[in-house]
């Protein structure tokens, strides 16, 4: 994250901390005379549903405005981490060691700027990434890291046909009953 993005997630985490979420990060660009403001937000032990969103915009734009944290016009959005979930933290990429990752560096390290690659290990503050086809781990300080995503495994979620040979082709994607099931209607009215 930039200095100024953890400057403003310092500023809102307990806001949205009281509304029982947790805030996973934030991103902030600012382009022209516009900026952007993007927070991700979670909940414990369920899927984060557009009312916390809402909830969320509403509690932190109080706060921004009596702060102000930003000179020029921004637009928010608070989100969901989504499948292609950011990593911000260490304890991030350590929850997800052994997942696919996407890595934007701040500064070129061996002539690089972007990487992709398997989460094998963290050390101290140096994150370790297997590169398919690399024999040795690309190791990056996580203050070098820009921007970090996971990589959905879309086969295995179901969302594309496993190819041939792939070793999640052992159990079919039909072989499930909850498979294309639908809940009964649920009806607010009282009755």
């Amino acid at each position: 994250m930039s200095d100024k993005a953890v400057e403003i997630a310092g500023l809102l985490a307990p806001t949205v901390q009281a509304l029982g979420l947790e805030l996973l990060g934030v991103e902030f660009s600012a382009s022209g005379g516009n900026a952007l403001l993007r927070l991700y937000i979670e909940a414990p032990e369920r899927h984060v549903a557009i009312e916390d969103c809402e909830a969320v915009s509403r509690e932190i734009s109080a706060v921004l405005d009596v702060n102000d944290p930003i000179s020029s016009q921004y637009t928010l959005e608070v989100s969901s981490p989504g499948i292609d979930r950011p990593l911000f933290t260490l304890a991030h990429f350590g929850r997800f060691a052994g997942e696919q990752v996407k890595v934007a560096l701040r500064l070129p390290q061996d002539g690089r700027r972007r990487l992709q690659g398997r989460i094998v290990g963290i050390e101290g503050r140096k994150i370790a990434i297997a590169e398919e086809g690399k024999a040795e781990p690309f190791v990056v300080a996580h203050d070098n890291i820009e921007k970090a995503r996971l990589v959905p495994d879309l086969a295995a979620l179901g969302l594309v046909p496993v190819k041939p040979g792939n070793k999640l082709g052992t159990k079919s994607r039909n072989s499930t009953k909850a498979e294309g099931a639908k809940a009964p209607a649920r009806s607010n009215r009282n009755e």
